[in-house]
């Protein structure tokens, strides 16, 4: 299982992304959590199959309805325990 960090950036808050990611990642059996950052852009930190990880990723780029995705940023990050998937 890898673990990757997502900050995505655009009209990314307040238009249900977190929430959305969230049913998202579930529906892929991805482990994690959808942060909103100071500036503007939301932050993802995902652990699953690499598979879903490229799932996600080409489902950030899109986004839910009323989002506009300017940018999506990937990095591997080391290993986490991660369970379930939680907004904060």
């Amino acid at each position: 299982m890898a673990t990757v960090r997502f900050v995505v950036s655009g009209r990314v808050q307040g238009v249900f992304f977190r929430a959305s990611t969230r049913s998202e990642a579930l529906r892929l059996g991805i482990a994690g959590r959808a942060t909103n950052l100071a500036d503007g852009s939301v932050e993802i930190i995902a652990g699953g199959s690499d598979v879903a990880l490229d799932e996600l990723e080409r489902w950030l780029r899109l986004g839910p309805p009323l989002a506009r995705v300017d940018s999506v940023r990937r990095e591997v990050i080391p290993d986490r325990e991660l369970s379930g998937f939680r907004t904060v």
